[in-house]
């Protein structure tokens, strides 16, 4: 099968998963009733994600010097946030730019489009480049275990922010269409970049953007539900571990 037809493949692949992933806490709305233990979830995806597989390998791809640009996601999607999609106010504080609690949800929404949708667009990159050095399996499995966790974080996001369906199913297919786009983005730009060094900063970038909504937006909105404390901090670390898990089995 040639490099093409082969990553065709991968991406239909992953695709079809992530978007059945999404379809969860979508159409099965009892999910909401429980939407905070989702959401310490996706905070444990992201920072397992960020701290066993995105800088790890972007430390490998481009060495120490690939750190810094993680700092710059983090303060990239701070800014974001800052100034485009959030005016900050205190907890309960009268706010008519807020509007109350669920804007700000519906505003992180938007942030983790923007941050899942910069880890996707180099996922689709590193696959591309995979399938074209002859080792696309390897990479294609790795993709595949978190672009799921991943799509069924983002929508749980995005429900818990009350946005409608055909929102959450306009701003997921936006989200997996990142993957297709990150594929050919490579083929595009092939021969013209130090593919090793793009990749590793791009993908620091993306975990800084990472650990900004783990720590800035989801781990704050969790300190608000007093009760099922112990639950919560059980359902954060099991995202962490399943990333751990889905690490270790993709280096096996």
């Amino acid at each position: 099968m040639n490099p093409a037809a082969v990553l065709l493949l991968y991406t239909a692949l992953i695709t079809v998963a992530a978007l059945a992933s999404a379809a969860l806490p979508v159409l099965l709305p009892r999910l909401q009733d429980r939407a905070h233990f989702l959401l310490s979830f996706a905070a444990g995806v992201m920072l397992g994600a960020a701290f066993f597989h995105m800088l790890p390998e972007a430390v490998d791809g481009g060495g120490i010097e690939a750190l810094p640009w993680a700092l710059a996601g983090f303060v990239f999607l701070f800014s974001l946030e800052r100034y485009v999609l959030i005016h900050w106010c205190k907890e309960d504080e009268a706010c008519e730019v807020h509007g109350g609690h669920h804007h700000h949800l519906r505003a992180t929404g938007l942030a983790a489009l923007v941050g899942l949708s910069i880890h996707t667009l180099v996922d689709g990159f590193a696959l591309g480049a995979a399938v074209a050095g002859g080792v696309g399996t390897s990479v294609f499995l790795a993709i595949l275990f978190h672009k799921v966790p991943n799509s069924f974080s983002l929508a749980s996001i995005l429900v818990y922010g009350r946005y409608a369906r055909r929102t959450v199913a306009a701003y997921v297919g936006l989200f997996v269409l990142m993957l297709p786009l990150g594929a050919l983005l490579y083929f595009l730009l092939y021969g013209a970049l130090d593919h090793g060094t793009f990749g590793a900063r791009a993908l620091a970038f993306s975990a800084g953007t990472f650990l900004h909504l783990a720590v800035s937006d989801l781990i704050p909105d969790l300190h608000r539900h007093r009760d099922h404390r112990l639950a919560l901090s059980l359902t954060l670390v099991a995202g962490i571990a399943l990333m751990w898990a889905v690490d270790h089995l993709a280096h096996s």
